[in-house]
């Protein structure tokens, strides 16, 4: 029989957040794959979790992933931990869920915190759905690109480094005023700030105060209008089909254009044919 690979949940924070399914599962490893094994053997001392530890990383998930896999064939319990929150959420991972699904070999979730969980509970926007974005791209044109995307009818969640925050606001404030935004920074520490305010006057709340722009961040940006889904009228793109193709291709070609039924459109196409 093949082992298992527990996704455990840590503390994004406050080690009190550790549940108790989270460290019994870490206890009763075999190995504990970790994004950085110095963060999080001090997790495991405070816990007194004496489990081996290896490195799994962007750099090595790969090379890593294969040795795991073969350990969980052999049988062993492998926990899979990020420096902090729910791993393989912009955090390696991935790579060695997939395999392990290829192989046949159990996955199981162990849950726990997550920054972004926490961020879109505390924002107050409606978030029957929400967009996770993770980590925008660190160039400003590259960034400002990304922006286009995300300009969506439901709340937007967004991780950013302390050293690019201040930008990360300058450019949300100019692709889209007039919305909101929640700035979350050090989520469950000493230091938790959670504030909603217009965009225009994010810059100005982070520049307040000097430590405002440490620790870690998570913003979420207010949901845009919804738009009505564009009306293609199937009349008038069947009347132009027709002008070069006979009419059960013209009805085949609106159908697809459309969405209205093809048996419809070739009834239509037939008397206008005629």
């Amino acid at each position: 029989m093949t082992g298992t690979l527990y996704l455990v949940a840590t503390p994004i924070g406050n080690l009190a957040d550790a549940s108790p399914r989270s460290l019994d599962t870490l206890r009763a490893a075999d190995l504990v794959a970790c994004e950085d094994t110095r963060t999080s053997a001090k997790l495991l001392a405070h816990f007194g979790i004496g489990a081996r530890t290896v490195a799994l990383h962007e750099h090595n998930e790969r090379t890593a992933a294969k040795a795991l896999i073969e350990a969980l064939r052999q049988g062993k319990k492998v926990a899979l931990i990020s420096d902090a929150g729910t791993p393989a959420l912009s955090d390696p991972g991935a790579w060695l869920v997939a395999q392990a699904h290829a192989a046949g070999i159990p996955v199981s979730p162990v849950a726990g915190p997550s920054a972004a969980a926490a961020a879109i509970s505390a924002a107050g926007f409606p978030a029957s759905r929400f967009l996770f974005a993770g980590f925008l791209p660190a160039q400003a044109s590259a960034r400002r690109k990304a922006l286009e995307a995300l300009d969506l009818p439901c709340p937007v969640v967004i991780y950013e480094a302390p050293h690019r925050v201040r930008e990360t606001l300058a450019d949300l404030a100019a692709r889209f005023p007039g919305r909101e935004i929640v700035i979350a920074r050090e989520l469950s520490k000493k230091f938790e700030e959670v504030a909603r305010m217009p965009l225009a006057a994010a810059r100005g709340w982070l520049e307040a105060r000097p430590e405002r722009e440490q620790g870690e961040f998570v913003l979420v940006l207010a949901p845009g209008e919804e738009r009505p889904a564009a009306v293609v009228d199937a009349e008038r793109v069947l009347d132009v089909l027709l002008a070069a193709l006979p009419p059960s291709e013209a009805a085949k070609l609106a159908a697809r254009i459309t969405g209205q039924p093809k048996a419809a459109l070739y009834k239509k196409a037939l008397a206008r044919a005629k």
